[in-house]
């Protein structure tokens, strides 16, 4: 009886095993979707003196080019904002049509997925 109850704990294990492998295949595995091809940016074109204010800062958790482009589009989200990211060195660069709001800048990035701090 001990041996039968012993199996199929073991089969129940495998089998869970299993689903959860099968479902990170089909979602993509990571917090960097690392199964989906790398995304791409298309950028506008901006007249720097429609941007006259700019601030920068540095971003934590960043580990490749789809991290930054989840922030990068994140920050491009906000109206009035246009944000360039580089992944190399852990910054954003913010260039915006009014005074930009630090806060509002560190809770878009943190609701990507990160943590932003001041330079």
């Amino acid at each position: 009886m001990m041996q039968i109850a012993t199996v199929i704990l073991l089969i129940l294990v495998i089998l869970s095993a299993i689903i959860m492998t099968v479902r990170k295949f089909r979602r993509g595995g990571g917090c960097c979707g690392e199964h989906e091809a790398e995304i791409k940016i298309k950028r506008k074109r901006i007249r720097r003196k429609d941007y006259p204010f700019r601030m920068e800062f540095r971003i934590h958790g960043m580990t490749c080019i789809n991290c930054a482009h989840r922030v990068d589009s994140a920050l491009n989200a906000i109206d009035g904002i246009h944000a360039r990211v580089d992944l190399n060195s852990g910054k954003a660069k913010i260039y915006s049509q009014q005074p930009p709001d630090e806060t509002l800048l560190f809770s878009v990035t943190a609701k990507a997925g990160y943590t932003a701090e001041k330079l």
